[in-house]
């Protein structure tokens, strides 16, 4: 089980209220004493830097509290998937959702994406380099690359260079190490894999380009040494910020819709001018004059975080062209007025 993080009552409900957003959190807020809303409103004032992990341990304890209280009748389970979607929306609550109800039953490879990277880098750390591959491959984009970062230095640069020689996995084997991992957590019954279809090209694309930007570039420059061809591939099917100059007019558009506004303020900082233009051409005249200002009186912006909102854009274009709302291509039909 996960360690529990040093936070005290009041803190985690002040984190529980700033994932709530401002009307729920106001609605919340009324319910409580003067006292308590002191304390907890003292505790959102002084609350910087929150993890995901302290937001993710804040969730996991309100499912607990949630299941060991409920006796009205009413699923817990769909009463907390129910307020997550109406407090966050569909698409930010999802993960959250997926996190709490569905990583409890998981079994298998499937139980590793709701484990911590740290963790499973531990786990993995010491077996062969195509096991290291097949599991990586196994996670997501954003996962796979949080948990290369903990790996032996080493390690990192083979791991992707083995997801992108991936060519098929017999079935088999996927059911063999799938049957490994469930031993190492309950011994139970694990569900057989039906695909075999992991890793390749695009896969080590995606998770490079999930990571901070100086990992990302160092692990490339040791693939190009050992294989300049392969990292030739990769780096062709790797999208970056300034690829999104290229979305047609609808996908970006679309891509707007789901970024929050300081993260994009953030991500602008470092972008290149013909990017800024596409996404100011793609907004109301007011809402491209609002953020032209937000931009001007923002103050210097350290580059490492510029750098965490452009990966956190492109995992939201990465997410929205998976589910197929938008086209990464640049081919799309483009809007008439």
């Amino acid at each position: 089980m996960k360690a529990e993080l040093q936070i005290n009552g009041a803190q985690r409900a002040a984190i529980l209220l700033l994932t709530l957003g401002e009307q729920d959190a106001a609605e919340v807020l009324k319910h409580l004493s003067a006292r308590d809303v002191q304390a907890v409103g003292s505790a959102m004032a002084s609350l910087s830097n929150v993890t995901r992990e302290q937001v993710e341990m804040v969730l996991d304890r309100l499912d607990e509290d949630m299941g060991r209280h409920t006796s009205l009748g009413v699923g817990t389970e769909e009463y907390i998937r129910k307020i997550l979607v109406n407090a966050l929306g569909e698409n930010k609550a999802g993960g959250l959702i997926d996190r709490i109800l569905l990583g409890r039953t998981s079994k298998g490879l499937e139980s590793l994406k709701w484990m911590e990277s740290r963790a499973i880098a531990e786990m993995i750390g010491q077996e062969h380099p195509q096991i290291i591959a097949l599991v990586l491959a196994h996670l997501e984009p954003d996962q796979a690359a949080e948990v290369i970062g903990y790996l032996p230095p080493r390690t990192r640069s083979d791991a992707v260079m083995r997801i992108a020689t991936l060519d098929g996995v017999q079935p088999h084997a996927l059911n063999e190490l799938d049957e490994i991992m469930e031993r190492q957590f309950s011994g139970g019954n694990t569900k057989k894999l039906k695909s075999a279809s992991v890793g390749g090209l695009k896969a080590a694309a995606n998770i490079l380009n999930a990571m901070e930007t100086s990992r990302e570039t160092e692990l490339m420059s040791a693939i190009r040494s050992h294989d300049s061809g392969l990292s030739g591939r990769i780096e062709e099917l790797m999208f970056v910020f300034e690829d999104l100059g290229d979305l047609d007019d609808r996908s970006m558009q679309t891509l707007l819709r789901e970024v929050p506004t300081a993260r994009l303020v953030t991500a602008l900082k470092g972008a290149e001018p013909g990017v800024r233009e596409k996404i100011f051409a793609n907004m109301s005249k007011r809402a491209a004059d609002m953020l032209r200002d937000d931009l001007e009186v923002s103050g210097p912006v350290r580059l490492s975080e510029v750098d965490a909102a452009q990966k956190e854009v492109l995992g939201i274009a990465r997410k929205l062209a998976d589910s197929g709302a938008i086209n990464l291509s640049g081919t799309g039909d483009e809007l008439v007025s």
